[in-house]
């Protein structure tokens, strides 16, 4: 099956500055593929290339099989710029009805249906629409024709939570049509949630890619257990992954990393009353990598030649 996205060695100089340096990617079809960094990391430059608005100072990429410049492509995709410029006093609908005409057609059905879900109103002129509206209003631009590929930068920007979560359904319909979503942030929470993998991107340099479950995995959880009577913490001593134990009587606290298979059989062996467990912190997780990254960038800098 051909790849969605296909990247090697994509490089974008802004004269000596680096937006982004030697990228390989692929995303499959049917992928939700978080694009994560800080603000300035390159997840923008990426996407600018992928839409070939700017080329590359070196490197090569396809998007769903073609090269990005190809005038094929661009009806195949859906695209919410992080940025998005609305101005002047055309209504929202009105606009939204132009590029729906533009792209051969969108049932006014479906944009009233979307408008409804993210709770849009279109009957305001576009120079006067809100954050929160104009990012509403990007969202449906994107979404109404359902193109083969979205790629969505930083698409929750301005919106409440419940309308987030509308969005958040929106992209696993996307997935579950076995159509493909690039979405880029700042903010693991917006994408950790839909995403089946994350590539993580830092300094214009891609850091890591991870499937979200192995994530979960490597995630560092606080575990509480609570039996009806008081437990030896020999029972609980010496498990894989377990850290930070503390057996007080009938009840036992400790972190474990990864899987907590071994604590559960351990526990097993008495009778638990109650049990608590933390939602694994991956935002820490990607704080590591960046920190990793930072570190081995800082070693290398001041290594000296033999």
């Amino acid at each position: 099956m051909t790849a969605v996205v296909e990247a090697e060695g994509l490089t974008k100089f802004y004269g000596q500055r680096r937006g982004l340096e030697d990228l390989d990617l692929s995303i499959q079809p049917g992928e939700v593929f978080g694009y994560l960094g800080p603000n300035g990391s390159g997840k923008t430059t990426t996407i600018r290339l992928l839409l070939d608005v700017i080329r590359p100072t070196r490197g090569r990429a396809t998007v769903l099989g073609l090269d990005p410049g190809d005038a094929k492509v661009r009806a195949r995709i859906g695209y919410l710029p992080g940025e998005l410029a609305l101005a002047g006093r055309e209504r929202a609908g009105q606009y939204l009805r132009f590029l729906a005409d533009a792209r051969g057609g969108v049932a006014q059905a479906r944009i009233d249906e979307l408008a409804e879900r993210l709770e849009a109103d279109l009957s305001v002129p576009m120079g006067k629409l809100s954050k929160g509206n104009k990012q509403k209003v990007g969202l449906i631009q994107a979404f109404m024709h359902r193109p083969e590929f979205l790629i969505l930068d930083e698409p929750t920007s301005g919106l409440d939570p419940l309308v987030q979560q509308e969005f958040l359904a929106m992209v696993r319909e996307v997935r579950a049509d076995g159509r493909t979503v690039l979405m880029s942030s700042h903010v693991l929470a917006e994408v950790e949630h839909v995403s089946d993998r994350v590539g993580i991107v830092r300094s214009g340099r891609l850091v890591a890619v991870e499937e979200v479950a192995a994530l979960r995995e490597k995630a560092v959880r606080r575990i509480e257990l609570h039996f009806d009577a008081p437990v030896p913490q020999e029972a609980f001593e010496g498990l894989p992954g377990v850290r930070d134990l503390k057996v007080a009587g009938a009840s036992v606290t400790c972190t474990i990393d990864g899987r907590p298979d071994a604590l559960i059989k351990a526990a097993a062996r008495f009778t638990v009353v109650h049990l608590v467990s933390a939602e694994p912190d991956l935002e820490e997780i990607f704080l590591t990598y960046y920190s990793e990254e930072e570190d081995r960038h800082a070693r290398v800098g001041n290594a000296k030649p033999a």
